[in-house]
Formats: C-alpha cells, structure tokens, sequence
C-alpha cells in the first residue's frame, strides 16, 4: 500500500501532493463537488464516481457552495488521514446549515466502510457512507437521502468492480491518467486495515485495461499509471480465477497474463505512451517484471518499493513477507538490470516493540538503496488490525517523533545527493502543466519520476523534450530545453 502524505488544502489547487483538482465536466442540471484524499487508487475512484454520477445529470464544480452533493473520498490508513476529512466534514456540515440545507453530504472510500456507523447515527456528519466496491449503487443511495432517509452502502466484492466504466478524468491535463488493474489486497500486514476496507485481491480482465489504455492514448494522453494496492500479484486466468502463477498447470501457463506480461502488451500500444506502475510489493516483484521493464524503454525506469522497516525482526511482526536481506537482494538484481533505476519507499518509524538498534537497522539500509524520495510517517496504531489485538504500542510519542525526523533528514540527504548527480546530464521530459511558481516555466517528469521545471521556449504541454540539468533543490530539477 502506498502511504502517501495529506494535505488539507482546497479541491480547486493544482493537483500537488494528494488533492485532486477538479475541472468541470460538460454542464449537468446537478452539481457533485468532491475532494480525495491519500493513495492513487482513491483518485482513481473519484473518477469513477464522476462517471457513474454523470450519467445522472452531475456536473463538477469548483464551488462548494452551489454543491447539491459534497463527497470526501478517504483513506483510513492512518489517524492523521480521518482527522483531516473529520474537519472537512464538519465545514460541509456548517455550509450546509448556513447557506445550502438541500446538500447532500457524503462520505466514500476506506472510512466509510469503517467508520459508518459512528458518522451517520453518533455524529450526524452525513448523510451518505459508500464504500470503495460500492459506487454503482451511489444513485439509489441518494434517491434514498432525498426520500428522507440515511443511505449505506460498504458492501465488498470478491470480483472487478468497475471494469466497463469509462472513467472522467478529473486531474485536468489531459496528458496523464491513472488505469486500475487490481482491487483489494491479500497481503495482511498486521498494521493495515486496507484488506478490511478494500477486500479481497482481485484482478481485472486485460483486455479492459488495454482498451482503456488505447483509447487514452488515442485521445491524446501521453502517460499512464497502472494502479492496484498491489500490482504484482495481479493475474487473470479461467476467466479472472485467482490462482498463484506458481500453481497454474504448466500447459496453461502461457494463456494466463501475469504483471510482466500485462507490462508488455501496455508498452506495446505505442512506443510513446509512457507507463507507470504503483503499488509494488518486494515479496511479490519478480524477475520477469524487471526484464520487462529492461526490454521496454518506454516502461519508465522507477519503481516504489515500499520498505516499512529495515528491521528482519519488525518486518516480521508486520508481515511483511521478506526480510532486509531479501529486500537487499531485489535492489541488486534491479540495480543490476536497470542501473538508473530509480527507487522510492514507504517508511514507518515506532512500529510496536521497535527498539534503537531495530531504527539503526532501517538508517543503515537506507544508506545502502540510497532511495531517491519517500513518504515517511510514525506509526499509527488503526483499530481492528492485527497489530491493534495482538501487540502494544509501546514507543512514546516523543521517541517516535526523534526517529522519524533522522529518517526524514537521512531522506532529503540522499534527494539532494541523487539529484545533484543528475546535474549536466540530459533527460527526456513529459511536459504535464506550468511551473507554481512561475508562468514562464512548465513543469515535467523524467523516466525517474524526477520533477524537472524549466523554461518554456516553443514547446507545449504534451510534449516530449530534452532537458539538460544545471541545478536541483533536493526536490526538483532545473533545466533548460536543448
């Protein structure tokens, strides 16, 4: 699961960390404003859910106030993630009572399907709970509110939930877009309440993916994500059948598509469509993925590999399914295959029982992959996990803090240092969108997933064009077209 950052800034910023601008669809009789918050699979919903409500006279809107539905699309992973939509939730709410009583206010994603109960009957925060698997369902849910009635809806599927939904794409470029792949997550990490929340793994038809991805491409994108809690575990075979590729009668083999095959058919569409792929999970990354990305240049040379912890005995008691060495091994053989590949992690600090030598363990295995960014966090403990019943949390807060700021500081190190290698060499750039700070100068990524601001000359926005680097902040790069 990719743990990403929230920020509590407006729904109608640029996108920039996990806030989702909306851009208004063609016009409706009905107004949907809605806000997403953590992973990219909570994004890649909102758009679903603008699809599914389009069909229903709904337009966006930029403006909450002429809303006739206020949606929060959450994330559950952390505690810090339900107090901020928690204080969304409660602006709705005063909007609502001063200006807009006919709103509806809704709460979709992870914290809807743990949290239902107490937001419709103990806080009366709103009026609507839909869970990820549940989105079909949302025009009868609101017939009910507007019959005078609260309306709940968590139910989780065992199959692919929005496959033939063409989804409207809300992010604004035009140039990049995300594509699922996979829902739910098998991996049962004892801090994780995402297969509580999502369900169970489940893969999508390929053939789907591809001829969304072909139809994004021929309407002009120029990048596509391909999304699922864990993309490595995805496999479709008799008819989406969940099996591990290692079980699979070896005669049948070549007619299932795992990850690496379905990597390969994506890059195939067109050598100028550029793929990303997000969440990767080290116990299921295989060398066949690896190999693909080798073989296809316009797979982009990075990967997230979240960690956690550096700690063999930490990572065992979350579950992970590997330990630092093996986790070192797979650096190696991508190092070895794709040696600029770029890395970036998911890390948590004060897990249960972490002691000093278990936090030297993740510093020093970090100086050893080198990563070029992260998203780090202390540990938050999340109710009805694993770890929730079966240990204590047992770092004081102060001592989670400490380890957390060494490992943010040991981060921005190496962000720095990894840039500053990349100065005077050349890269080619996807432009997505204008600089924030400054309108003569446009904003894009290199293969490595390094943002690059430069300034604009003759070039547009969906263009490809090389950059050489003259300077960098541990964060960005600066360039100029050649």
């Amino acid at each position: 699961m990719n743990i990403e950052t929230l920020s509590t800034k407006k729904i109608d910023e640029k996108k920039q960390g996990n806030i989702l601008e909306i851009n208004s669809l063609e016009e409706g009789n009905k107004k949907l404003y809605i806000e997403s918050y953590g992973c990219q699979m909570n994004f890649s919903d909102s758009e679903i859910i603008a699809s599914i409500l389009s069909k229903e006279n709904y337009s966006t809107t930029k403006d909450i106030n002429e809303a006739d539905l206020v949606f929060v699309n959450t994330c559950s992973i952390r505690e810090k993630a339900e107090q901020t939509v928690r204080k969304r939730l409660e602006l709705y709410n005063s909007i609502k009572r001063t200006t807009n009583p006919s709103m509806v206010v809704g709460v979709l994603g992870c914290m809807a399907e743990r949290l239902k109960e107490k937001f419709i009957e103990e806080e009366k925060l709103v009026d609507l709970v839909v869970g990820p698997d549940a989105y079909r369902d949302l025009p009868n849910l609101i017939k009910q509110v507007k019959d005078g009635r609260k309306a709940v809806n968590v139910f989780l599927s065992k199959e692919e939930t929005y496959a033939d939904i063409k989804p409207v794409r809300l992010s604004g470029n035009g140039i990049t877009a995300f594509v699922s792949i996979t829902r739910g997550c098998d991996n049962m990490c004892t801090f994780c309440v995402v297969p509580f929340t999502r369900g169970r793994e489940r893969s999508r038809d390929p053939e789907s993916i591809i001829k969304e991805c072909e139809q994004l491409f021929s309407q002009g994108y120029k990048e596509v994500t391909l999304l699922g809690q864990n993309v490595d575990s995805y496999l479709w075979y008799g008819g989406g059948l969940k099996k591990d590729f290692k079980n699979i009668p070896e005669k049948h083999k070549k007619e299932a598509i795992n990850f690496s095959k379905l990597l390969e058919r994506v890059a195939k569409i067109n050598r100028k469509l550029r793929i990303r792929f997000s969440t990767s999970n080290p116990q299921d990354m295989t060398d066949d993925v690896i190999a693909s990305m080798k073989r296809y240049p316009n797979i982009c040379n990075y990967i997230h590999l979240p960690l956690q912890s550096g700690s063999s005995r930490i990572l065992k008691l979350m579950n992970r399914g590997y330990n630092r060495e093996e986790y070192k091994s797979l650096i190696d053989r991508i190092k070895k295959e794709i040696p600029d590949c770029a890395i970036s992690m998911d890390m948590i600090s004060g897990f249960c029982t972490e002691t000093d030598s278990d936090h030297q363990d993740t510093l020093d295995l970090m100086k050893y992959v080198r990563y070029d960014y992260g998203y780090m966090f202390k540990y938050s403990e999340r109710p009805n996990t694993t770890a929730e019943k079966k240990y204590k949390d047992d770092v004081p807060e102060e001592k989670k803090q400490e380890r957390l700021v060494e490992i943010i500081n040991l981060q921005q190190t190496h962000s720095l240092e990894n840039n500053k290698e990349r100065i005077g060499k050349t890269y080619e750039v996807l432009i997505e969108g204008i600089s924030k700070k400054s309108n003569s100068h446009f904003f894009g990524r290199t293969t490595h997933n390094c943002v690059a601001v430069f300034e604009k000359k003759n070039a547009k926005i969906g263009d490809y064009v090389n950059v050489k680097v003259h300077d960098c902040t541990a964060g960005t790069l600066k360039a100029k077209i050649i």
